[in-house]
């Protein structure tokens, strides 16, 4: 009898061995997974607002980036500008970006931007009436002084031509914050 009591005791303490550790395990399995890919990208972008006498220019330009590395960051974003000159024009101009991000030291940010720009302009009937409408691409190469999450310096648009009517320099300052 005590053979018996003590190989049955074996035969439950393996069962519920078993039983256990694959409940364990099985919990563990269902436990959800962290996204990876999430933890490495960061949101930003751009709000211009202006507001004058005779002018207003209103721009939102959300982005997001994926850092691959602490060096290089490649991203997409779009962009929506209104843009009012009285009694001249009005003008519309959305479209979207591709950023490349390199970090050679931690306080130093080079970038390249290429942009796709659509432009809808309307003139005043004092300046003749009639609409302008284009596409316009501009490739910036910049270079800014990063401090935590925000970089702030300049970028030159090596595509630029006179009388584009969409940036009236090929040389302009930035500020870019990502979160």
């Amino acid at each position: 009898m005590k053979k018996n009591f003590t190989t049955v005791f074996y035969v439950l303490s393996i069962a519920l061995f078993f039983c256990a550790s694959s409940t364990i395990f099985g919990q563990s399995k269902m436990q959800p997974q962290k996204s990876k890919f999430l933890d490495k990208v960061q949101f930003g972008g751009g709000l211009g607002l202006n507001f004058g006498n005779n002018s207003t220019n209103i721009t939102v330009a959300p982005s997001a980036i994926y850092n691959f590395n602490q060096y290089v960051s490649a991203g997409l974003g779009v962009q929506y500008s209104y843009v009012k000159q009285k009694d001249f024009y009005d003008s519309h101009i959305y479209g979207g970006s591709l950023i490349a991000l390199f970090n050679p030291i931690r306080e130093i940010q080079l970038s390249t931007e290429l942009e796709q720009l659509r432009v809808n302009n309307s003139y005043d009937v004092n300046f003749g009436g009639g609409s302008d409408n284009f596409w316009n691409t501009a490739l910036f190469l910049g270079a800014g002084y990063r401090t935590n999450n925000v970089t702030i310096g300049a970028r030159y648009n090596v595509l630029y031509k006179d009388g584009d009517n969409v940036y009236g320099n090929a040389f302009m300052p930035f500020v870019r914050v990502y979160f």
